[in-house]
């Protein structure tokens, strides 16, 4: 089981991008780092190898649709119509996601067919909801 997250990136010329990842965790506590593992056939990897900032959108439970939609369709329409604002650094912050994490690119790895961006937390803001989890090829939510 694993959270789902969408990883967002602003490219050279303002516009931003996203993908759906669930290949998402924390790294180091002090100083405070993640990792995220990207295809290397992913339409954001460029955009990534070229930013200074990224944000992981941490998803809730009710954010499925947006999940489907950054990982389904292209690049171009992931963000029509969904509602976000940009961080501190310029990167997308989905709306009334469970957490969201801006973060300074600060190492990529070689990671076979992915590539590894590790990025040093910047800012972040969190709230209670129910997390989003990806399980055995579906989506599913977590009951206490």
């Amino acid at each position: 089981t694993s959270g789902v997250t969408i990883v967002t990136a602003t490219d050279a010329g303002g516009t931003a991008h996203g993908m759906t990842v669930s290949a998402f965790c924390s790294l180091s506590l002090h100083p405070p780092l993640v990792l995220v593992c990207i295809a290397r056939d992913s339409s954001i990897l460029p955009v990534l190898r070229q930013a200074s900032y990224f944000a992981v959108n941490i998803l809730t439970a009710n954010q499925e649709a947006i999940s489907r939609r950054f990982a389904e369709l292209d690049d171009a329409n992931r963000f029509h119509g969904i509602g976000y604002s940009r961080g501190t650094f310029g990167t997308a912050l989905i709306d009334d996601v469970l957490a969201w994490l801006e973060c300074r690119l600060v190492g990529t790895h070689d990671g076979g067919d992915h590539e590894i961006f590790i990025g040093e937390v910047e800012s972040a803001h969190a709230r209670a909801e129910r997390p989003l989890l990806y399980y055995r090829g579906g989506y599913a939510t977590l009951e206490r």
